[in-house]
């Protein structure tokens, strides 16, 4: 028997939140959007997802209004999935998570870590910057600093690359704009 994708009887808040970001690929999906990744060759490349996989996560996604598709080419149509307010407000969860898993879930410690782009200290586990008293930092001024792991890096992926030095948060990656191994990778459900 196939398992279910709602919680049908669960009246929680949660519950409803579980079935737009719960399904497998889904949280990672917001988490490379808020790293900037907006093409589908892009989160394909990175996160070694199956082409059918992520063609439903982002339109499940778009449909909940997570994420929108801005058209940035006309023939073939391709888009960028660009987070709406309402994906921008998973931030706090999505920074949560990652901090948690730093804490409890990987040996080496985090493989990124987020400061306040304006002074440069590292964010609080609730995502606030405790030099400046912030209570939550907005995505747009977070500075992701990748932490190299032992032994080098266990990807090479163009957005991986892109990914190894500091940058903002919600900066477009561009791995697929070019004539690399990842051009015309993108969205086949476009049209």
């Amino acid at each position: 028997m196939a398992l279910g994708t709602d919680y049908a009887h669960q009246d929680c808040s949660l519950a409803r939140a579980l079935e737009v970001v719960g399904e497998r690929w889904s949280l990672l999906i917001v988490r490379d959007a808020f790293y900037g990744v907006r093409r589908f060759g892009d989160f394909l490349a990175h996160l070694d997802i199956p082409r059918a996989v992520l063609t439903a996560r982002l339109a499940a996604l778009t449909d909940a209004g997570v994420l929108r598709k801005e058209a940035y080419q006309q023939s073939p149509p391709r888009y960028d999935y660009v987070l709406t307010d309402a994906g921008l407000e998973l931030w706090p969860a999505v920074h949560g998570l990652g901090y948690w898993g730093s804490r409890h879930a990987t040996v080496d410690g985090p493989s990124r870590t987020f400061h306040h782009a304006a002074c440069g200290t590292r964010l609080g586990a609730g995502g606030g910057c405790p030099a400046c008293g912030a209570h939550l930092v907005p995505p747009a001024d977070v500075e992701m600093r990748p932490h190299p792991r032992p032994g080098g890096a266990l990807r090479d992926d163009p957005v991986s690359v892109t990914l190894a030095v500091p940058r903002r948060l919600l900066r477009p990656v561009r791995a697929t704009s070019g004539s690399g191994a990842f051009a015309g990778a993108d969205d086949p459900g476009n049209s």
